[in-house]
């Protein structure tokens, strides 16, 4: 999945989004995504990049528990074949839930 794919699947999710974070005093009222690529997981051979594999985190920021935006996020990610893992924590000094889908691009 390239760059632009990523960024027309953020678009459809409907959510004001960020690619790591918002300019101080831009960020929107909750909820709100943050999406970025910590990493890669590149496949080698022969001592080269034969594959390359962008990690892909997208962050979803709430200030309730919302599982019906969560399942749609997910059907999204469902709907373009995307696997990811998820995980969730409070964020107390932000009063704010973030739901993390991690994957593989």
């Amino acid at each position: 999945m390239t760059h632009e794919e990523v960024m027309a699947v953020m678009k459809k999710i409907g959510l004001p989004y960020a690619y790591h974070h918002f300019a101080e005093g831009e960020s929107p009222d909750p909820p709100f995504l943050v999406f970025l690529y910590p990493k890669s997981n590149n496949f080698s051979a022969d001592g080269k990049v034969y594959h390359k594999i962008n990690c892909l985190n997208v962050e979803l920021y709430t200030d309730v528990k919302n599982i019906e935006l969560e399942q749609k996020i997910e059907a999204m990610f469902d709907g373009h074949g995307i696997f990811y893992e998820k995980s969730e924590v409070w964020i107390e000094s932000e009063s704010l839930y973030e739901v993390l889908y991690e994957m593989e691009v």
